[in-house]
């Protein structure tokens, strides 16, 4: 409270009291017409991009770890259920699919071709990318206090999810001490976490000079030429969250006999919220009244699988993940093979446990898949320019992401209730 106080009265209160999203987009704007106009001139001004760039690097495994560990922890699997074991299924599977979606448009579309945002720039190293058996093996950490020194993601994520289960059945013991002990390393975990979030928070406060600093020298030194991949990923992403869209859950509510038009009429409510807050939390009630009185969801069931769909379903989020670091790949003149793309898929799965508490979760949960699959996001590198100019278009990016996250929560929620026989079928008639 102290805090806030401060920030509405104290030092550059006119900054911390505007948008963010708005700062950051100002920032991208400005960024891009000062690095057209000043040209090489303004290459000073790349430190403070890579400070940004630094501060990022500094929370991403930290975040992955504590975060990871308190969502895992809410997924009590004696709380599950049989309606839960349905929900947690379909929200796993349709992620990958969405994650699957985003690579195939991105494949298509190819956006940041052309870009090569390495030229001019040493080689370096080749991308490491090894065989889906190796990917898949290299998943369960041999030591995962190595693991988190040398920021390895899926063996991070791997581990944190296993630690979190096991924390959730501990907690719940008959012996006091046992689940007292569990309760209390829970109540680190979760105020760890909370920690990082304010981290991130800060650190995010300084997304605009960075933004502005990163992007001034992509435009410094590639030109106009910069401005159509960013319509082009902008593009990309859209159309692959209207596949996934029209696709999946068309075809997941016709197998189970529910009317895709009846679905779209008792969501769209929610759907223009989610779009306009870009918030799932927010949207939330929403959600959840459209699905009891348009959807005819007995709140039973709807009180249970929407909150959680709105912790661990990230379609939308699972797709940008997909497209845009094949848009980091291309613009500095990289391709990602088959096992690569795998790589992508596992992790943005994995990570969708419990990142969507995460402030910022689209922009973390980028760093996680890049450095997955050897594009680590280094200050000064053509990767950290990309990234840039992918944060610079996030709050476009993430009205669709947003509204189909809660749209995948309604239909998979609207499903289970059918095949529990508990929905009210003259709302769909």
């Amino acid at each position: 409270m102290a805090e806030e106080t401060a920030r509405k009265s104290g030092f550059m209160s006119w900054y911390f009291q505007s948008n963010l999203l708005v700062r950051i987009l100002i920032g991208l704007v400005l960024g891009a017409i000062v690095g057209l106009a000043a040209g090489s001139s303004i290459l000073w001004v790349k430190p403070f991009g890579d400070v940004f760039i630094r501060l990022l690097r500094m929370i991403v495994v930290p975040v992955i770890f504590f975060s990871l560990v308190v969502g895992a922890a809410s997924l009590s699997p004696s709380k599950l259920g049989r309606v839960g074991v349905k929900i947690f299924i379909y929200y796993m599977l349709t992620t990958v699919v969405a994650v699957i979606f985003g690579l195939i448009s991105a494949n298509i579309f190819r956006p940041g071709t052309g870009l090569d945002l390495s030229a001019g720039q040493a080689a370096g190293k080749a991308l490491t990318q090894p065989k889906i058996i190796d990917t898949l093996l290299a998943i369960i950490p041999v030591n995962p206090i190595e693991s988190l020194a040398k920021g390895d993601v899926l063996p991070i994520i791997f581990f944190a999810i296993i630690f979190g289960i096991s924390l959730s059945f501990l907690a719940q013991s008959r012996d006091e001490r046992v689940s007292g002990g569990a309760a209390a390393v829970l109540k680190f975990f979760d105020g760890a976490a909370e920690a990082m979030y304010s981290i991130v928070r800060g650190v995010m406060q300084y997304a605009p000079i960075g933004v502005f600093a990163l992007i001034a020298v992509v435009f410094a030194q590639q030109g106009s030429k910069a401005l159509g991949p960013l319509g082009m990923v902008t593009l990309t992403v859209y159309l692959a969250l209207v596949a996934h869209l029209l696709i999946t859950y068309g075809v997941a509510l016709k197998i189970y006999g529910l009317k895709f038009s009846r679905f779209l009429a008792g969501a769209k409510e929610a759907m223009l919220t989610a779009f306009v807050t870009r918030s799932s939390s927010a949207t939330l009630p929403i959600t959840m009244r459209n699905a009891e009185e348009n959807l005819g969801v007995p709140r039973s069931i709807g009180s249970f699988t929407l909150p959680l769909g709105a912790t661990i379903n990230m379609d939308g989020t699972a797709i940008y993940q997909g497209v845009c670091a094949l848009f980091v790949a291309f613009a500095i003149g990289q391709s990602l093979d088959f096992g690569a793309q795998m790589t992508i898929i596992i992790t943005a799965t994995l990570a969708s446990i419990g990142a969507a508490g995460v402030p910022g979760a689209g922009v973390i949960m980028l760093l996680m898949v890049l450095n997955s699959v050897g594009l680590e996001v280094k200050e000064g590198s053509a990767i950290a320019m990309a990234y840039a100019m992918i944060l610079g278009i996030d709050a476009i990016l993430d009205m669709g992401r947003t509204c189909l996250n809660i749209t995948g929560d309604l239909a998979g929620t609207a499903i289970v209730a059918k095949t529990e026989k508990a929905i009210d079928l003259e709302k769909w008639a």
